[in-house]
């Protein structure tokens, strides 16, 4: 049996039916085709399906839809605007931070969630954030320097931009 679920999505209203036993990811990627997020390990280890739920950052594929009624959600879909991509996410294109991209909108959130939270991360805060974000590609050193150089860049800008 359907339940209905209303939530926020990067700022769009939705409405929809789905199942009490669905992963937010899978309700996400499935039912409102955002397949910006992925699907790493479906156990909450990889970070490959991170969001930011209420401001939170969580591991989508380990919590229920359902838990997401009435909250805002954000999804990597949600993170550039239409100006332009997130400085995060320039960054991440200009150090070369990413190579086949199943884990990069779970580490740009993270990241992005990082920096709302600590603008002026030192190299080990960084490190110990993103542990929960597991890459098989890039090895990390290239990620780690990205968010530092945004860091840098953010605390330069006029206007943060981290929360946009």
């Amino acid at each position: 049996m359907k339940t209905y679920l209303k939530t926020t999505i990067n700022g769009e209203d939705k409405e929809l039916l789905c199942e009490p036993r669905q992963s937010l990811l899978d309700v996400l990627r499935d039912e409102l085709e955002l397949t910006g997020t992925k699907e790493g390990c479906n156990n909450g280890n990889c970070g490959a399906c991170n969001i930011m739920l209420d401001g939170r950052l969580v591991n989508s594929c380990m919590v229920l839809a359902l838990e997401a009624q009435g909250k805002q959600v954000e999804t990597i879909e949600g993170v550039a605007d239409t100006e332009g991509l997130h400085p995060l996410q320039e960054v991440f294109l200009e150090e070369a931070a990413l190579q086949c991209g199943i884990c990069t909108p779970g580490f740009i959130l993270s990241a992005k969630s990082l920096l709302e939270k600590n603008p002026n991360p030192t190299e080990d805060d960084v490190r110990l954030w993103l542990a929960g974000n597991l890459c098989r590609c890039t090895g990390y050193d290239k990620i780690v320097r990205a968010v530092l150089e945004s860091a840098k860049r953010l605390s330069e800008s006029p206007q943060s931009e981290v929360a946009s």
